[in-house]
Parts: C-alpha cells; sequence; structure tokens
C-alpha cells in the first residue's frame, strides 16, 4: 500500500505544481510575480549547492532543493510557450522536467545513487550563474546586443542587406521593406539566443566532477567557445532562412534551429566523454536511476509489468 501511494505522488505532486502555475501564474507575469517567483528559484540552488558540497549529509538539503526547484518550473511553461513565439519544445520539456525533478528529490531519499550529488552541482553551478547574469539587466542586455551585432556580422559576411540596431536584425526582404517605408525586424535576439544556457550546462557538468583542474580546463576551453561561435552561426543561418521568405521563423527556429543544436551538442559531448570518462559514469548513473530499486519501481513492476 505504502509503495502505490508513493508511486501515486511521483505523478500527483508534479501535476498538482503545473496545475498551480498555469492558473496563478499566466503569461505574461507581472513584475511582481516575476520577484516573487525568483524567492524559491535562489532558495532551491542554493540549497542544491550547499548540499553538493556536503558529500555525507547533504542528502535532505538536495530534496528540498529539487522539490522547490521543480515548483519554480512549474510556474514556467506558458511563458516559455508565449515569450518565445509559441516554442512547444520548450514548453513541453519544462513540464516533463518537473516530473523529472521531482523524481530525482525521491530518489535521493530512496537510493544512495552517487550521480544525484553531481546533478546537485550542475544544476546549481549553472543555474546559479544564468539566472544571476539574468537578472542584472547591464550584463543580459550587454550579452544580448554582442550577441546580435555579431551575428549580423557573419550576415553581412554573403550580404550587404543587413541592418542592427541593438538587438533587432532586418535582413532580406524586411531589409528592403525596411527602407522602403518601414518593417518590422526580421529577428530580435533575446537571451535565450545568446547560447548562455548551453555554455553554463556544460559549465555546471565540468565543474561538478571530481576530476583532474587540467582536464577540467581542457573540456572548458573546449566548449565554451565552440558553443558560442557555433551558436552565433545558428543565429544567422535562422535569420537568412527566415528573411530570405525560404522558411517562416517558427520553422526556422523551432525546428531547424533547435535540431541543428541538438545535432551540434550531442556531437560535442562525445568528445568531452573522451577528454573527461568521469562524465561517462555519471551520465550511466543517471540513466540508471529506473533500475534502482524503490517503492515507486517495486509497484510500477508488481502491478504493471507482470500484467
Amino acid at each position: 500500500m505504502k509503495d502505490g501511494w508513493i508511486a501515486s505522488l511521483l505523478f500527483v505532486l508534479p501535476s498538482s505544481m503545473l496545475i498551480i502555475g498555469f492558473i496563478f501564474f499566466p503569461f505574461p507575469l507581472s513584475p511582481q510575480q516575476h520577484s516573487l517567483l525568483l524567492i524559491p528559484l535562489f532558495a532551491s540552488l542554493f540549497l542544491l549547492f550547499v548540499g553538493y558540497l556536503r558529500k555525507s549529509n547533504g542528502k535532505l538539503l538536495r530534496f528540498f532543493g529539487w522539490i522547490i526547484f521543480a515548483f519554480y518550473w512549474s510556474t514556467q511553461p506558458s511563458s516559455l510557450y508565449f515569450y518565445e513565439n509559441g516554442d512547444i519544445v520548450n514548453a513541453f520539456i519544462c513540464s516533463a522536467g518537473v516530473y523529472v525533478l521531482v523524481y530525482f528529490a525521491y530518489k535521493e531519499i530512496y537510493s544512495n545513487a552517487p550521480c544525484l550529488r553531481w546533478l546537485a552541482g550542475t544544476a546549481s553551478i549553472s543555474g546559479l550563474t544564468y539566472f544571476t547574469v539574468e537578472n542584472i539587466p547591464v550584463l543580459r542586455n550587454g550579452l544580448i546586443n554582442l550577441v546580435a551585432h555579431q551575428s549580423a556580422f557573419l550576415l553581412s559576411v554573403f550580404s550587404d542587406r543587413v541592418m542592427v540596431d541593438g538587438n533587432m536584425i532586418w535582413y532580406g526582404k524586411d531589409y528592403d521593406l525596411l527602407l522602403a517605408h518601414g518593417s518590422a525586424p526580421t529577428a530580435e535576439i533575446i537571451f535565450a539566443c545568446t547560447a548562455i544556457q548551453s555554455i553554463l550546462l556544460f559549465v555546471g557538468m565540468i565543474c561538478s566532477l571530481n576530476s583532474k583542474s587540467s582536464s577540467k580546463i581542457h573540456a572548458l576551453l573546449l566548449t565554451v567557445p565552440t558553443i558560442y561561435v557555433l551558436n552565433l552561426f545558428r543565429n544567422a543561418c535562422i535569420i537568412f532562412l527566415s528573411g530570405s521568405r525560404i522558411v517562416n521563423m517558427n520553422i526556422a527556429h523551432n525546428y531547424i534551429g533547435k535540431t541543428g543544436s541538438l545535432i551540434a551538442l550531442i556531437v560535442l559531448l562525445f568528445f568531452i566523454l573522451k577528454i573527461l570518462p568521469e562524465l561517462n559514469d555519471q551520465l550511466s548513473c543517471v540513466f540508471d536511476l529506473p533500475k534502482m530499486e524503490g517503492p515507486a519501481e517495486r509497484f510500477i513492476r508488481d502491478r504493471v509489468v507482470r500484467r
């Protein structure tokens, strides 16, 4: 009976969080709501970071960190969908992530998997850095404008029908319309277009490992500039496809761009695994978490698999 309740809770708790998020935190978030959500966000990341540092007795801190972190992300799917022009991919990943984070919290109690500490380090290091930069306007806007101008520069190598103003870029037919009688920009570079998420994800994954400093520095020198430069080419390709009217922005950004980014990150990950074989051990541990039997896994095995 206990196993069934715990298994049910792994579905009911994140589902309830998402329902609360959709009802009380609809898009667009008010400034007050945004400020309010910073409290659970940074509290969860702080708990995860301290839990990561405390090797022997950090499980309870990480448990609460994962739960609070899951609650924060349960308030974000609608914002991700509407803010990024109907980006169903990110909204779906965010919603699914709420269930995954609650599962990590459950595993903190019912397993001794070493990768849970590594995951907490990855999430806290990357998250604390990312959300600090995002919430300091001078850093956020400076990075956005830098990426916008560098992306426009790549386009200008192949065509002179390019104009950039702050974080807005006109290209191709939109550039012609702008000169004729005004036009909306082909693209508006936002914080998500800077690749800082991917960069900091790799930084967190690498820095949280118990590996030699020289190997970690080598891996960081490979990943950070590579991801940054590849993202500039990604932005330029998306703007080219949209501005040339080959495909619309939704297809160029949400499908072609994201597919290309995913392939590039997977290839880059294989190179990092050669430098840091310890990373492979942690990733294997993460994928093996469902095989480490606890109440929920036992309930599914007894009640579902045997049927």
